[in-house]
């Protein structure tokens, strides 16, 4: 295989997505240079210009809402669809035909996330995409603007013979890193490394600190990567040991997946507008609200930097003849909205506050499931319960994610961790990252590093994975089967390595039809390949169920040892292998889940 150009770290964002590239080989007496990609996208009806970010926004507009001839690319003259920021801007105006959080439908399942379904609530008429394919829609748009810009006409340029390195939430289980890898692969994109968003925030952190980063941080130091975005809030925690005199940086606890964010707080600003125009009689319908909720986001950044304005417009388009005629309009000041996210969403709590579970309506709307407590400050209390800091806490903090550029809330963060600290010392800030593009520089370093270039985080699986095994029990009327849990995939198994169970021998059911539950953990990292666990009280989560035939005897039951192979990717691969060696049977986490 020809020896690829570049490496390129790609930043799938759920607001806003980054590419940044390097050379793959080394130039002699240089120190690598990341370089950004600056993506030709539509900013207006037929107006193309380059940018650093892609918002990660798909229109599928009418032809009534855009001309044909207004989505045209260079690469594309016939394009029925926008990314980026004409799609994101004009969506904000007909938000029915605009698919968003993309990102967060991935790791849904409870909807089958690879049907039409997006826009959310959308006429099945009108032309709709599945969250796998509006993630591709984003990838393809990448890929062809590359192809267009950097290779030209020389094959060997294309992006898909690049060595390419796509970040993922760490709290994605296996079955959404599946659908992402799966999305890419429907564009082209089929040699490629996830790697988890924080650790590749770190990383941006340690090439911009330069040698510099083994002076910063030191043996004993544990680092929080706080990282906020646009549909999600990640917790990841870092810790400093030494081994052989020489600094080692090991990835040791992973947050839950929190639908929690700048969507949040940007919903959450909207509803305060739509108060003060309820109060001037001006009622607005959930088509204008989804609009303002768009508007809303842009208000927020402007107002939230450290020289933002005193205030700023929102307005709404008028509809229908129960609304006023025109347009609506309203303002928010920067006081409103740092009142607004500060006490909603990193209010000052007491250690060991536990998230607020209001009760909640035994029936609800279908859609994105968003934490009941949108506090982030809560949630992070919470995770760092969970890692074991009861009394200390972290002794740094990197920021990473767009809600984090604004120092205001850095701030407030890092009051609230002092407020836990007993010892009084609370935690410092690592500094130097662009929070909105340090993930896409982070994943080119790590694609570095793996040449020899740049140092490594030890990683490994974000959770612990088990398959039920049913108990060999006698049948009790009205009862079912009692189930252990097997664990299969510990919590740390690295990469592209492979574990054997070979202990003990297990029933294989083969010739008719069959469920297989896997299972997952954020908490127990203790346990090891092999381990039966009988009760685990809440522990464990169900990830996926495969319902599948197995070849073979109808109903006969063989004796198999299992083999657990953890992909380069982060996906795993179930084999059962025949006692005698002579068959083996692949089990795979089923991207749809059961109905």
């Amino acid at each position: 295989m020809a020896e690829k150009k570049y490496i390129v770290g790609i930043d799938l964002g759920t607001t806003n997505s980054v590419v940044a590239y390097a050379d793959a080989v080394a130039q002699k007496g240089r120190e690598p240079e990341i370089r950004l990609f600056s993506i030709p996208q539509l900013t207006g009806p037929g107006l193309l210009e380059e940018q650093q970010t892609l918002p990660s926004f798909v229109l599928l507009p009418s032809p009534h809402d855009v001309p044909p001839d207004a989505l045209a690319l260079p690469w594309d003259d016939k394009a029925d669809k926008a990314v980026g920021a004409f799609a994101r801007d004009r969506g904000a105006e007909i938000p029915h035909r605009l698919v968003s959080s993309a990102k967060s439908w991935l790791c849904h399942f409870g909807v089958d996330r690879t049907k039409p379904i997006l826009p959310w609530g959308a006429d099945k008429e009108q032309k709709r995409l599945s969250p796998v394919e509006a993630s591709a829609a984003v990838l393809k748009h990448i890929k062809d603007a590359w192809n267009f810009i950097i290779a030209g006409n020389d094959p060997s340029l294309r992006l898909e013979n690049q060595e390419i390195v796509l970040t993922v939430p760490a709290s994605f289980d296996a079955v959404a890193r599946e659908l992402t890898v799966n999305a890419a692969a429907s564009v082209g994109i089929e040699n490629l490394i996830l790697l988890e968003e924080p650790q590749a925030a770190f990383y941006a952190w340690i090439f911009k600190a330069g040698e510099n980063w083994r002076k910063m941080v030191s043996v004993g130091d544990v680092v929080l990567v706080c990282d906020i975005g646009g549909g999600t809030s990640d917790f990841s925690l870092i810790s400093v040991g030494e081994e052989d005199g020489n600094l080692t940086l090991s990835r040791i606890a992973v947050g839950n997946h929190l639908l929690v964010g700048g969507d949040n707080m940007d919903l959450a600003l909207a509803h305060m507008v739509a108060q003060k125009l309820a109060g001037q009689g001006k009622n607005l319908d959930s088509w204008q609200m989804r609009g303002l909720w768009q508007n809303c986001r842009s208000a927020k950044e402007k107002l939230l930097m450290p020289d933002g304005p005193a205030s700023h417009a929102v307005t709404v388009l008028g509809r229908g003849s129960g609304l006023i005629a025109g347009t609506i309009k309203s303002e928010l000041t920067a006081k409103e909205v740092f009142h607004a996210i500060t006490e909603g969403f990193f209010p000052l709590c007491e250690k060991d506050a536990c998230p607020v579970a209001p009760a909640r309506s035994g029936m609800r709307e279908m859609g994105l499931v968003y934490e009941a407590d949108p506090a982030d400050t809560r949630h992070m209390d919470a995770f760092l319960q969970r890692a074991g800091f009861t009394s200390s806490m972290p002794s740094a903090v990197l920021f990473n994610g767009g809600v984090m550029k604004a120092a205001s809330l850095k701030a407030r963060v890092l009051e609230a961790i002092g407020l836990w600290d007993e010892a009084g010392q609370g935690a410092r800030e690592l500094g130097g990252n662009d929070p909105d593009l340090a993930v896409a520089k982070g994943a080119a370093y790590y694609g570095l590093s793996r040449h020899g270039q740049g140092v490594r985080i030890r990683g490994g699986l974000n959770k612990t994975y088990f398959v039920g095994i049913e108990a060999a029990m006698p049948a009790v009327p009205g009862l079912p089967a009692p189930q252990k849990a097997l664990c299969v995939a510990p919590f740390g198994m690295e990469e592209d390595t492979r574990e054997f169970l070979t202990r003990q021998e297990f029933g294989l059911v083969v010739g008719e039809k069959v469920k297989f539950d896997f299972l997952a953990s954020d908490t127990r990292h203790e346990d090891k390949a092999g381990d039966i666990i009988e009760d685990w009280s809440g522990q464990l989560y169900n990830v996926s169920t495969l319902e599948t035939e197995l070849s073979g005897e109808a109903g006969a039951v063989l004796p198999v040892t299992l083999e657990v192979f953890a992909t380069q990717v982060g996906t795993l691969e179930l084999w059962c292998v025949a006692a005698d060696g002579d068959k083996k049977w692949k089990l795979e986490f089923n991207v749809r889940e059961k109905e």
